[in-house]
């Protein structure tokens, strides 16, 4: 399957904007995203195995959270997008 990469964690994949990875769902699937690029896991993972709060998913374009999270069953073809929620503005 395809993982998008936000530029904010690109330097952690050696800048690639897409990673290919395997897994039966989309925790297995970023298992196999932090094995090959650990120091994404310290972005994503809010250290008890779960992710921070502020990271949305989506598989094909669908909000995970409409799913069965992290337990959705993924295919080959499919594409898991990453986007951490952005913060902040102007005063």
């Amino acid at each position: 399957m395809t993982i998008k990469i936000p530029p904010v964690l690109r330097p952690s994949v050696g800048g690639e904007r897409t990673i290919q990875a395997t897994g039966a769902t989309v925790a297995d699937v970023l298992d196999d995203l932090y094995a090959k690029h650990p120091s994404v896991k310290a972005q994503l993972d809010a250290g008890d195995g779960t992710l921070h709060r502020f990271v949305n998913l989506y598989l094909n374009d669908e909000d995970l959270r409409t799913m069965e999270w992290l337990e959705t069953a993924v295919a080959d073809s499919d594409t898991l997008t990453i986007l951490p929620a952005m913060a902040g503005g102007s005063r």
